[in-house]
């Protein structure tokens, strides 16, 4: 599939990987439709020009992303909602028993997997009801699904139960859903980041991100969203990814 006069959703777009991919896939030629929760997806989707539309959404909300969907669509006219980067989450951190003995709490571990893990399924079974409507590509492709794990899916650290069970879903749910989805000319993909410079990074104190940056072997340094974003773009371009989880972490395997 091309870039160049697609269309794409992308969600969690008004910051980091999100905004990222945006901006790299409308430099190629393509259309956006930015789907974000924060205001600031709107100022984003202005600085990108006419190429981008916002909606703003939840993407645990059926009716909010179906109407995102139908955005990208009329944007996409003939050619319809071409793909989906769905970038959208949030980062959870607890233990399961604390240092005075109280349990997790269930509400924010179900918070999480919602967001994380019920969110994808939702972006993905709306994006794909709508991209099995396409004509056929080359390849007979109507579309391409990219979701975002996290190394963290493999490599989870203390405190992060709710956090790694989420993207470990997601990364359980590419190969089934690549393999439904093929008889509709459907590719799911998931990219699986380590260390990157975004918001959530930026939560943590900056001693414990000079600590992640420097367990990185080579780049020794945190990700930059412009790579994700090529990777994004390099996923749509290339027909014969699908059904994986590419690991983009620099070599780093967390403990």
């Amino acid at each position: 599939m091309h870039v160049k006069d697609h269309t794409f959703l992308i969600t969690g777009a008004a910051s980091g990987l999100g905004a990222a991919t945006a901006e790299r896939l409308v430099a190629a030629g393509g259309r956006v439709v930015l789907c974000d929760l924060s205001d600031a997806v709107e100022a984003h989707a202005e600085r990108l020009g006419e190429a981008a539309r916002a909606v703003r959404g939840d993407v645990t909300s059926g009716d909010d992303i179906q109407a995102a969907v139908t955005a990208a669509v009329e944007l996409g006219g003939d050619r319809g909602l071409a793909g989906v980067v769905h970038c959208a989450g949030v980062v959870s951190v607890a233990k399961l028993v604390d240092r005075e003995g109280n349990p997790a709490d269930l509400e924010a571990y179900a918070r999480t997997i919602n967001i994380n893990l019920v969110g994808t399924f939702n972006v993905m079974r709306l994006a794909a009801a709508a991209m099995a409507k396409n004509a056929p590509g080359e390849d007979n492709e109507r579309g391409v699904i990219i979701n975002v794990a996290s190394i963290a899916a493999m490599d989870g650290q203390v405190g992060q139960c709710a956090y790694s069970a989420s993207k470990a879903g997601v990364v359980g749910m590419s190969l089934p859903a690549a393999r439904e989805l093929s008889r509709h000319g459907v590719r799911v993909m998931a990219i699986a980041p380590g260390v990157f410079e975004t918001p959530m990074m930026s939560e943590i104190p900056d001693e414990a991100a000079q600590a992640l940056a420097a367990a990185v072997p080579f780049p020794k340094r945190l990700g930059k969203p412009k790579e994700f974003a090529r990777l994004a773009e390099q996923i749509i371009t290339n027909p014969m990814l699908n059904g994986e989880v590419i690991r983009l972490d620099g070599g780093i395997r967390m403990q």
